[in-house]
């Protein structure tokens, strides 16, 4: 894979990677190989949309598989205890110009936002009051921490 970049994850975001790589290759993987068996029960391959159906199913799960381990193998876990400033793990309330709140969280897992994003590189570090420069590709903008917890 091309992007070799060390990502920085709390022991929980690790660990739920693992749940996840552990579930794929386990029951996920034992579920495609049978739904293969099974279609090809049904008949000649070359018209079979269930077998091929499952193929395509059985590429996606080893394509995700492949990709977790390479996250999993690029992670440095880091301890962040504090909600001095931010990092992985934390969630932030911020301010932009317009007076505008939003509470993200910097993970890389669950749905968060990614430290090495545009708004995940710009918060890693700050402090509360901290006002910080967004470069994202829709263009700058700025916003101010207003609180930070974990």
């Amino acid at each position: 894979m091309a992007d070799d970049r060390i990502e920085h994850l709390t022991a929980e975001q690790r660990a739920e990677l693992e749940a996840e790589l552990a579930d794929l290759e386990g029951p996920k993987r034992l579920a495609a190989v049978e739904a293969i068996k099974t279609a090809r029960s049904f008949g000649d391959l070359s018209e079979n949309f269930e077998y091929h159906a499952a193929k395509n199913e059985q590429g996606l799960l080893e394509a995700r598989i492949r990709k977790l381990r390479h996250r999993l193998h690029h992670t440095v876990v880091v301890e962040h205890d504090t909600d001095d400033h931010v990092g992985p793990g934390s969630i932030v309330e911020i301010e932009d110009e317009q007076g505008e709140t939003m509470e993200v969280t910097i993970s890389v897992v669950g749905g968060g936002v990614s430290p090495t994003s545009p708004l995940g590189s710009a918060l890693i570090g700050a402090a509360i009051g901290d006002t910080v420069e967004v470069e994202a590709p829709r263009g700058s903008w700025r916003a101010t921490i207003r609180g930070i917890r974990r």
